[in-house]
């Protein structure tokens, strides 16, 4: 397991060099702007479109004698491994002492998505999906105030966290977690917000930054194998994305009043479901999703693989096959597809008092997120995945249980005595 884990890590070293176009356009310019500003102090500024728990991450990498680059994937890399370990604990919950939990961890180590969001990329979609499937091993584990906190962590790294909230509406219906407990989740949210108010940060651009990111894209799909690359490149998205978001609405809506209509005793099983479900629903229905928004699902699937593996096995392959697809397109984009120019227009430093507004990117590449023939097709594996997972859930909830039956409390191996 050590040599393997070291070998993951080695995998991702090798490609420390590359320089993905969202690190020097983005991230290297909030590198760059911190330690030109004061390091932490300059978190008073409106210079990135990030919550600032990540910008406090790279605040502290400015006062290291690490190269921005290799420091920036650094952080995801150790998110990486403990995304891994939340991974193997909850599999252990289903599998204890046996060899499940270390394949699972190793598997989803070696996903190449996983890899080369953190390794070649430098994309920070394993901090969050580190402290959300915490949350989902915390819920198993029945401690409800733990799941909030690391489920607001999660939330405070990256918006793309609400994708498991239909789980928590699910398990407050079922009387699982406390609806107490989920004032955790942005009081967690607030409490990383005073480092950044200390520093002089004004409380509503702090309270604002997701909703500016939820306006910040017009376009229906960015890439992602999602159901609006069905639609014409002519489609209205002005009208279509708003009936997106409110289908959406209503969907998650009628999967958790029908989990509480139906009655049904909760169980270990039914959550992880429910987690994998709501993480690949929500961004192949809803609008102006990233092709990493599928991030949560390529692991939490690995997950439910294990938990299910005769149903389930074909899922996390259908998914990763569709995401990873998607990530070439931006790791290795085609010649002009890109803008060449630093998108800041200010050579990597944002003026003090806010964003630029000239957008470059919108308008070179406007052609760049039309639907394609090659994207009908990851998003149709993509629907085939959501389809499995919906009616494995379906079909796992209408099981019948004996009068009184009651699940056994989960317990991993390691909490074994």
């Amino acid at each position: 397991m050590a040599a393997m884990t070291a070998l993951a890590v080695a995998v991702r070293v090798v490609m420390f060099d590359h320089e993905s176009f969202d690190y020097k356009g983005f991230v290297k310019s909030w590198y760059d702007f911190i330690s030109a500003h004061g390091g932490f102090s300059a978190l008073k500024y409106d210079f990135a479109n990030y919550n600032v728990p990540y910008l406090y991450l790279i605040a502290g990498l400015t006062y290291l004698p690490v190269p921005a680059l290799a420091g920036i994937k650094i952080i995801s890399v150790v998110f990486d491994l403990a995304l891994a370990y939340f991974v193997y604990r909850v599999v252990a919950l289903r599998h204890p002492g046996r060899w499940s939990p270390q394949l699972a961890a190793l598997i989803v180590l070696f996903l190449p998505t996983v890899a080369t969001n953190s390794g070649m990329w430098g994309q920070a979609d394993s901090l969050y999906s580190a402290f959300g499937v915490g949350g989902v091993y915390f819920v198993l584990r029945r401690r409800p105030w733990v799941a909030g906190v690391f489920f607001g962590l999660s939330l405070a790294f990256k918006l793309q966290a609400v994708f498991l909230f239909p789980l928590l509406v699910v398990l407050v219906l079922t009387k699982w977690m406390p609806w107490r407990a989920l004032l955790a989740i942005p009081g967690v949210v607030l409490l990383l917000d005073v480092p950044a108010l200390l520093a002089g940060a004004p409380l509503g651009r702090l309270l604002s930054v997701y909703g500016q990111q939820m306006g910040e894209y017009s376009e229906l799909s960015l890439l992602a194998p999602s159901i609006y690359q069905f639609l014409p490149a002519s489609a209205d998205a002005a009208v279509i994305r708003p009936i997106g978001v409110a289908v959406t609405g209503l969907v998650v809506l009628g999967l958790c009043l029908g989990v509480r209509l139906s009655r049904v005793r909760l169980t270990a099983v039914n959550i992880v479901l429910v987690a994998a479900t709501s993480a690949v629903l929500m961004p192949f229905l809803l609008p102006s999703m990233h092709e990493r928004y599928f991030y949560l699902a390529e692991v939490l699937t690995v997950i439910a693989a294990f938990y299910l593996p005769r149903r389930l096995w074909h899922v996390p392959v259908l998914v990763q096959v569709a995401s990873f697809l998607a990530y070439l397109n931006v790791l290795f984009p085609s010649a002009g597809s890109m803008p060449s120019e630093d998108p800041s227009g200010m050579d990597g430093f944002p003026p003090p008092g806010g964003l630029s507004e000239p957008d470059p990117i919108a308008d070179l590449m406007a052609n760049q997120f039309a639907p394609t023939l090659e994207f009908r097709i990851l998003a149709a594996l993509m629907a085939v995945a959501v389809v499995s997972m919906v009616w494995t859930t379906f079909r796992e909830f209408r099981r019948d249980f004996p009068p009184g039956a009651q699940e056994t409390p989960t317990r991993d191996a390691l909490s074994v005595r």
